[in-house]
């Protein structure tokens, strides 16, 4: 009986340490929806999730484990809905295609993985890798085998032939390079289907579609429309089919008309967008990703001899004070906007910069904090689990020295990144 005895007090006490809570003491915390901060909170964590948010720095019981925050302003994981995780652009990306293989690539992507999440961003949604990199991330990060923030990926974009997505552009005609469906390349409402089909297999999240030309590609226009709207149909109606949602580059107006017609959930970089695009977005709910530092970025390196291909250097010139200027003209238009950078232009972990330049285009510190917490979340759709400091959430919590309300450069310095109740940067 007395072994019984001791065997239940031992289970009882080993049972009593595994429950031990993590209590972060915060001396400002936002919550990623309220439209103001408060002082002196404890957020009580257990077992990867927020237990409690408690008046007060609370004692802790014995065996909790106290981080001390007093000083900085705590709040949600950031989350980053346009990335390239799998690779940087570069001077050398144009002969890159030539020479790295998809371990090249992998491995690249774990390390930017990693800068991503060490920047305070919990969660991403990747919008175009080669050889599906960003899938087998996903799934590495979901196992626990490397360290990186929540994956939502698109797979290989969709382009037609030609278009900002297709992989070829700018090769030698002996290539004979004639991608079709399986590798991203669409001409025709059948091969929009199956495209989509082989996305769906492949294991992606999202459909990422490129509705216009772009800047990097090897190809004239940044602008153009490259879809027929038909097409443009057969991609959202097969991948609501799928349950997938669309997301389409875009820079050129007349082609993000017919992507917000034919039903996309957002528009990236959206640079042209005049007054009806936008009225039409408002109409529709279609969400804008402005992407203003890959903007600010791309036009920064065109005043380097070389960087670019001469094709492109125009492009890149002209592409950043635009955006810009768009920004100002749809954020006080209504337009419903998300945090996103297409960092993997610019480089990662330097995602924070965005927030400066949003704030710069004239939307008020706290509104670009919930762009990218509570906004995202909702537009991701996993908005009851991420983006808020509330009780029953996944315990993703980041926090910088000092007040980015009234100093938002604090947001490209986050001091401290939890991710699922573990600490990953303090």
């Amino acid at each position: 009986m007395k072994q019984l005895i001791k065997l239940s007090l031992g289970l009882l006490l080993a049972s009593g340490a595994a429950y031990a809570d993590t209590l972060i003491h915060a001396g400002s915390l936002i919550d990623g929806e309220a439209d103001r901060a408060v002082n002196d909170r404890t957020i009580r964590v257990s077992n990867g999730t927020i237990l409690a948010i408690e008046d007060g720095f609370t004692t802790p019981a014995s065996g909790d484990t106290v981080i001390d925050l007093r000083n900085a302003t705590v709040m949600p994981g950031l989350i980053d809905t346009h990335v390239h995780i799998t690779s940087q652009y570069s001077a050398r990306s144009n002969v890159n295609r030539f020479v790295l293989n998809e371990a090249d690539y992998a491995f690249d992507a774990a390390m930017y993985a990693n800068r991503t999440l060490e920047a305070g961003f919990t969660v991403v949604r990747d919008l175009g890798s080669g050889y599906n990199v960003a899938i087998a991330l996903r799934k590495a990060i979901e196992a626990g085998d490397v360290p990186g923030p929540m994956i939502l990926a698109a797979g290989t974009s969709l382009a037609s032939t030609g278009g900002h997505a297709d992989s070829t552009n700018g090769w030698a005609a002996r290539f004979g390079a004639d991608p079709g469906p399986k590798e991203g390349v669409v001409n025709g409402v059948e091969d929009a289907r199956k495209a989509v089909r082989q996305r769906y297999k492949d294991g992606a999240d999202w459909i990422k579609i490129t509705a216009t030309g772009g800047v990097l590609s090897v190809a004239k226009s940044g602008q153009n429309p490259q879809f027929t709207m038909e097409e443009l149909e057969a991609i959202v109606d097969t991948a609501s089919d799928y349950g997938l949602r669309v997301a389409a580059h875009a820079h050129g107006t007349e082609g993000m008309k017919r992507a917000v017609l034919a039903g996309v959930a957002s528009i990236e970089h959206g640079t042209f967008m005049s007054e009806e695009v936008m009225d039409l977005m408002i109409e529709r709910g279609t969400y804008w990703v402005p992407t203003i530092v890959a903007g600010d970025w791309v036009a920064e390196k065109a005043a380097i001899d070389g960087f670019f291909p001469e094709l492109v250097r125009p492009k890149a010139a002209a592409i950043g004070p635009l955006i810009a200027e768009t920004f100002r003209k749809a954020y006080a238009r209504g337009v419903p906007i998300v945090f996103g950078t297409d960092t993997g232009v610019s480089p990662h972990g330097a995602n924070g910069k965005e927030f400066a330049l949003m704030v710069a285009g004239g939307m008020p510190a706290m509104e670009t904090i919930q762009s990218a917490t509570s906004v995202a979340a909702d537009f991701l759709e996993i908005g009851e689990t991420h983006g808020r400091l509330q009780t029953g959430y996944q315990a993703d919590i980041v926090a910088v020295q000092g007040n980015p309300l009234d100093d938002i450069s604090l947001m490209q310095r986050v001091a401290f990144v939890m991710k699922g109740g573990v600490v990953y940067k303090d």
